[in-house]
């Protein structure tokens, strides 16, 4: 009874076109009507599916729902079937698929995003800063200047921003992010983010967001031991969409284990030399991390507002300069229990509610002898803490 009809500029099928002419009913967007000159009803947004149940309900024939490129694809069959609908589907080129052949580029590794509006655009950047490759499908707040404004100056990326897809005035453009954001763009559809200095190392076996680590606490040789790590690692939660810093961030252990697990990833160092190991971890495990070397407090004023924050260095005044950006989860390793307190006390007084755990390992450790003891690391405190409306 409902045929889902997606068309991409070029000749439609002669099953769509025979589909077409047996409904009783045909609704889509003004702008595809309008240039396959159809007469179909018109529906405001948001009662499409009202409209179909109308239809169904007083059994006046089949209906078709006309759409963009592939239906199936962050398109309206999603909304059809979660309505309990069970629609044929003639897809057409998706524009992703049309904007990556426009500019010449494979796209088995590149992350696709398709935001519903303004209120995605952090995560979306975010998708963008841990990523080489992402697909940006339009949305209203969500485009080319958005995107360019908040990834500069961190994060420098290459756009190509594809417009019209399909239609007659179809334009793909490589432009500079400067550019992006003062120049006026008509109808862009597709904006690929793409990282010209990305070499992948190997090919991959599964298509969009890679597989994650097969390990965590990987074997640095840190200052904070691996099942410490691995611990404030889950506490962090780092996961696509995500913005974490790490403050005093050392040679970058959390870092690279953040940026590992698909969060974008800011490092705040004051250390030269530590500075210089973190890029070479970074490096080495092909990872993205945005480094600033500078002293916390004030290097923190520029970067925009974390998800989560590990603190490694710098006491209760960096710890309450972090928690006053509003992140969902903070966590920092400490050594004293007066520090502790210290450090609880204003997360208190910054509206969140922590809470502390002492983690001691013992490590098996083999003698000349043949025999095993156990070798125990310096304990150490870890607070976690989370805004207290939220608990």
């Amino acid at each position: 009874m409902i045929t889902v009809v997606g068309w991409d500029g070029s000749e439609l099928s002669a099953t769509a076109v025979a589909r077409l002419q047996e409904a009783a009913l045909v609704v889509g967007p003004d702008a595809l009507l309008g240039r396959l000159a159809l007469t179909a009803v018109t529906v405001p947004d948001g009662s499409l599916l009202q409209t179909l149940d109308d239809h169904l309900e007083q059994g006046e024939g089949p209906a078709v729902v006309l759409a963009e490129g592939d239906p199936g694809f962050f398109g309206v069959v999603r909304a059809l079937r979660a309505h309990g609908l069970k629609p044929d589907v003639l897809p057409a080129m998706s524009p992703v698929s049309r904007a990556f052949a426009r500019a010449g580029l494979n796209w088995e590794d590149a992350l696709v995003v398709a935001p519903s509006g303004p209120g995605e655009l952090v995560r979306v950047v975010n998708a963008c800063r841990a990523h080489a490759k992402v697909a940006l499908l339009v949305a209203p707040g969500v485009g080319p200047a958005e995107i360019a404004r908040e990834l500069a100056p961190t994060t420098p990326r290459a756009l190509i921003v594809c417009e019209d897809l399909g239609g007659p005035d179809e334009r793909v453009t490589h432009s500079r992010m400067g550019e992006a954001t003062t120049r006026p763009w008509k109808d862009p559809d597709v904006v690929l983010v793409i990282d010209p200095l990305h070499r992948p190392k190997e090919p991959s076996w599964v298509a969009g967001a890679q597989p994650g680590p097969k390990e965590w606490a990987l074997p640095f040789e840190s200052r904070i031991p691996a099942e410490v790590r691995a611990y404030i690692l889950a506490k962090l939660g780092p996961r696509l969409g995500d913005l974490v810093w790490d403050v005093g961030a050392g040679a970058g252990e959390i870092a690279v284990e953040c940026a590992r697990l698909g969060a974008a990833v800011m490092a705040v160092e004051r250390d030269g030399e530590l500075c210089a190991r973190l890029r070479a971890n970074v490096l080495e495990h092909g990872v993205k991390v945005a480094l600033t070397r500078g002293q916390a407090p004030p290097a923190l004023e520029p970067l925009p507002d974390p998800d989560a924050v590990y603190v490694g260095g710098g006491g209760p005044d960096v710890v309450a300069a972090c928690a006053a950006r509003g992140p969902r989860a903070l966590v920092c390793a400490l050594r004293k229990v007066e520090q502790v307190i210290a450090v609880l006390e204003r997360l208190r007084e910054h509206g969140y509610r922590g809470e502390g755990t002492q983690i001691l390992a013992s490590r098996l450790t083999l003698d000349p002898d043949g025999s095993h003891r156990l070798t125990a690391a310096e304990p150490l405190f870890v607070v976690y803490a989370t805004p207290a409306h939220s608990a």
